[in-house]
C-alpha cells in the first residue's frame, strides 16, 4: 500500500491525473460504477489528496504493526473504491488477479482479526 500511495504522490499537488482517470473509467463503466463515478468526480480534488496519504500511512502502519485493524480498513476502502470505480470487480479476472479478490480478502481478514496477539498478551497479564 505504501508504494501504491507513493506512486500516486503527484496527486497531492495536482488532481488532474485522477480526474482524467475517473473520466476515462466513466466512459466505459458498468451502470453501478457509472453511478459511483458521477458522484465521485466532483470531489476529485479532495480524493486526490486523501488516496495517496491514506495509502502511504496505512501501508506504513501495516508494515510496522501499528493500528492494524484501522490501517487495514483504510486500505480496504481505498482499494475497493478504486476497483469499484474502474469496474474491475465486475470482471471474471478479478477473482484471480492478485490486486483483486485476494487483496480484498487479505485486508478484510486483517480488519476482522488484526491485533489478536496483543489482546492475548493483555489477557495473560491480567490473569
Amino acid at each position: 500500500m505504501f508504494f501504491f500511495g507513493l506512486e500516486k504522490a503527484g496527486w497531492l499537488v495536482d488532481a488532474t491525473p485522477l480526474t482524467t482517470q475517473l473520466s476515462t473509467w466513466l466512459a466505459s463503466a458498468p451502470p453501478a460504477s457509472r453511478w459511483y463515478l458521477e458522484r465521485v468526480i466532483p470531489g476529485a480534488p479532495v480524493f486526490a489528496r486523501a488516496v495517496p496519504l491514506g495509502a502511504m500511512v496505512s501501508g506504513i502502519a501495516l508494515t510496522l504493526g501499528f493500528w492494524t485493524r484501522i490501517a487495514a480498513a483504510v486500505s480496504l476502502v481505498v482499494v475497493l473504491s478504486l476497483q469499484f470505480g474502474a469496474g474491475s470487480m465486475f470482471r471474471y479476472a478479478y477473482l484471480t488477479d492478485a490486486s483483486g479478490l485476494p487483496l480484498v480478502g487479505s485486508l478484510l481478514t486483517l480488519v476482522i482479526g488484526g491485533e489478536a496477539r496483543k489482546r492475548e498478551t493483555r489477557r495473560s497479564k491480567i490473569e
